[in-house]
């Protein structure tokens, strides 16, 4: 069984690299390569985000803290009491339950009915989702809850007890599962990145009570609490040390405010007061001034807050969200610029010397191809054409997302050489003449331009000139995304539709079936539709033509006396399989999956676990591509036939993956239900829909689930040559016939068929 189930996606990344054909390049992101010494990076507060103190303050923060963390391992030998019955060890779903890994951080925003339309809603698309959970915490709900957030209504809008109901709801469902917690108002700009990375320095196994110290109402103590405006974080173990007192801390302390509250019961309770430096970690907060402009903002406490406050409205936080993502930006650039210099001034120690930096610096060179047949092929295109299409035509309009990335590319091209030349130069975009692009899956989309510019000097002289350029939009980091929870004990309902042309190849169907799920103990049901025309259906009381399926399936009965192989009659003239399907669905619960087969099929475990990862209930539908066997008269002609086909490389040898045809599917019956409900509409304005489409037409066009479409080599058939049925629509029709004169042979195979009877015929 699987613990979980992850897609690693990679996409290119919006920024794109640009170079001149003349072996310069112009820009990495936005800045140039620059050859040259710099000053040290680490003593640039601003460049770096400013995160840590100074290196010999940091040192002596560790020096303090040392004696804090000094953990002793603890072995645990195992004994088993032989006098005790065995038990079964029952297993976690997920590892890092197992193991006691808990998350980082968890937020929680203090709102209230006023301002959980507008000052939360903002929090919550701005960084909540850069959190790994965030909760909005209210004392009375309001009638409607905006969409996409998650909020807990205590019942009582007082602040003191707002913040008393909170701290328990926290440590109550959520306490041992995450290190921190961030508490905060929602009138508090957050930055999440840099929390999460504050906290990822910070120990949680210590008592810490971390944010803006502020001092009591009088201010004749020494000890401080934090204010609740800029946000404050406290650790795991202060909060279960915490817990026991909050009641007594409710009845006995007197507060209007529930920050005040909080502070004084961790230091009445636990004797901690809030600290704004933590073992050379700093809480950076910023004060907004009364009607501030955040794009105005330039000192270094700004750029470098974790938390702003206050906020006095939703148009301001969306401000102060875009100003400080422009401020990560800038950062990166900057870090991007001194990793290109590093690594152009320490190319000359490496074997390869300065010749071995590739372009652009950092970026992984281009792949290098072992054989011609692993040369990656460059695409030709124009502003109106691209001359490599899906569906092998020689030349296909642009559009969609081709006419986007074509005009994005053609406008950073522009904008990068103007940068480089100007104010010497300034140039236009006249047209383009030439265009090719390339995927590199080490790399990323590499793009070659041709472009016609006119060129304009500081006189106002100006001439069209012809210039290459390339450009590279580099893969970003991968992105893992988490899919359901899917498991390989799912049972499947393989449905065969056998129509009385195909019912030769049901004795090997069923000869595979029983060998590789029967005799295994697999979790898998098996259907057979039989499809009888007008003609046969009439005499079958007289003459039936599926006797000697039926015979068949009562051997394999007789056989394993516990299983029951079941069989569904049905009289059409065009086997649609939408009509078929709309059968079979009502006949099984909605969560069947179910395995739409084909007579020559050979079905094993390898194919079936695959069907059950694959298919994934409100989410997936999985269309194998079947390994087609090609024809053994054109393939071995005189000579015999290698041995009988294992699921190995050597199997797919002689044959290709058939994307023509979409017979075989895995999908849930809710799925396959919930798409047909909304085809019932489109029926009634076109009755004849229903034979012009397929189920895999019916899941793109109305499911709106991820269709997955994938070569599965488990999955092969031996050669046969189908009977394409003129009833159905020219698509289907046309794809039956490509899908047979493709499995003829490989055009090696095919021409020297033709050269062997070009020279039988000449003697």
């Amino acid at each position: 069984m699987r613990l979980s189930t992850f897609l690693a996606l990679f996409r290119p990344a919006l920024p794109l690299i640009l170079g001149l054909s003349l072996g310069c390049s112009l820009s990495l992101l936005m800045v140039s390569w620059t050859q040259g010494d710099t000053d040290d990076p680490c003593g640039d507060e601003l460049a770096k985000g400013g995160l840590f103190l100074g290196r010999r303050d940091a040192q002596r923060g560790g020096r303090d803290g040392a004696g804090e963390e000094d953990f002793q391992p603890r072995i645990v030998p195992y004994h088993k009491d032989p006098n005790k019955p065995h038990k079964k060890v029952l297993r976690t779903r997920y590892i890092h339950t197992e193991l006691g890994i808990r998350e980082r951080l968890l937020a929680g925003v203090l709102t209230s009915r006023a301002t959980l339309g507008t000052l939360a809603v903002a929090v919550n698309r701005t960084v909540a989702h850069h959190f790994h959970r965030t909760f909005f915490f209210t004392g009375l709900r309001s009638p409607k809850v905006p969409h996409g957030m998650t909020v807990i209504a205590h019942g009582d809008d007082r602040p003191v007890w707002l913040m008393y109901e909170t701290v328990r709801h926290l440590h109550q469902h959520y306490g041992s599962e995450y290190d921190w917690f961030l508490l905060a108002q929602d009138d508090t700009y957050m930055q999440a990145e840099r929390l999460s990375e504050l906290v990822g320095h910070l120990s949680a196994g210590q008592d810490l009570y971390i944010g803006r110290a502020e001092e009591f109402i009088g201010g004749e103590e020494k000890a401080r609490y934090c204010h609740g405006g800029y946000g404050y974080l406290l650790s795991r173990s202060l909060l279960a040390r915490l817990q026991p007192h909050l009641d007594t801390c409710r009845n006995d302390i007197l507060s209007v405010r529930p920050d005040e509250w909080l502070g004084r019961c961790i230091i009445d309770y636990l004797g901690l007061s809030c600290v704004e430096v933590h073992q050379g970690m700093t809480y950076r907060y910023f004060e907004l001034g009364k009607n501030a402009d955040p794009e105005r903002e330039d000192s270094v406490a700004f750029k470098n807050a974790f938390t702003v406050h206050p906020v006095s409205d939703p148009n301001l936080m969306y401000r102060l969200h875009k100003r400080f993502s422009q401020i990560e930006l800038q950062w990166t650039y900057q870090q991007i610029y001194d990793l290109q210099v590093q690594i152009s001034n320490l190319s000359h120690l490496t074997p390869e010397g300065k010749a071995g930096v590739t372009w652009p610096i950092g970026i992984n060179s281009p792949f290098k191809p072992k054989t011609r047949f692993e040369v990656i092929n460059w695409d030709y295109f124009t502003e109106e054409h691209i001359y490599s299409c899906t569906d092998s035509s020689p030349k296909c309009e642009m559009r969609g997302a081709d006419r986007a990335d074509v005009s994005a590319i053609l406008e950073v091209a522009v904008e990068r050489l103007n940068e480089r030349y100007q104010p010497q130069l300034r140039f236009r975009k006249r047209r383009l003449l030439n265009g090719y692009r390339r995927f590199d899956p080490t790399r990323g989309m590499e793009y070659i331009l041709d472009l016609a510019l006119e060129a304009f000097t500081q006189k106002g002289h100006n001439q069209v000139i012809a210039k290459r350029v390339n450009l590279l939009r580099p893969l970003s980091a991968v992105e893992i995304i988490p899919m359901p929870y899917v498991t390989e004990a799912t049972r499947v309902q393989v449905i065969l539709p056998v129509t009385a042309q195909d019912q030769d190849y049901v004795g090997n169907f069923l000869d595979m079936y029983v060998t590789n799920t029967l005799d295994t103990h697999d979790n898998v049901l098996l259907t057979f539709l039989f499809i009888y025309d007008p003609f046969d259906a009439q005499r079958v009381s007289q003459s039936d033509v599926f006797a000697g399926v039926k015979s068949l399936i009562g051997e394999v009965e007789k056989r394993y006396g516990d299983v029951k192989i079941p069989w569904i009659s049905v009289k059409t003239e065009v086997p649609s399989q939408v009509k078929l399907m709309d059968i079979i669905s009502k006949k099984h619960p909605v969560d069947t999956l179910f395995f739409l087969s084909s007579v020559w099929t050979e079905v094993n475990a390898d194919f079936l676990n695959r069907c059950r990862m694959n298919a994934i209930s409100s989410w997936q539908v999985f269309f194998p591509v079947h390994f087609q066997e090609f024809n053994p008269a054109v393939i071995y002609r005189d000579q015999q036939p290698s041995a009988s086909s294992t699921f190995t490389s050597e199997s797919l040898r002689d044959g290709h993956f058939d994307r023509h045809v979409f017979d075989e599917a895995c999908f849930y019956n809710a799925d396959y239900m919930s798409a047909r409900t909304k085809m019932a509409a489109d029926i009634l304005e076109n009755e004849e829909l229903m034979e012009s489409m397929d189920v895999y037409d019916i899941f793109v066009r109305y499911s709106g689930l991820h269709v997955f479409r994938a070569v599965e080599p488990a999955l092969i058939q031996k050669y046969v040559r189908r009977a394409c049925n003129p009833r159905f629509s020219e698509d289907i029709y046309h794809r039956c016939v490509l899908s047979n004169l493709e499995s003829l042979g490989s055009r090696s195979h095919l021409a020297m068929a033709l050269f062997e009877q070009d020279q039988a015929n000449s003697t």
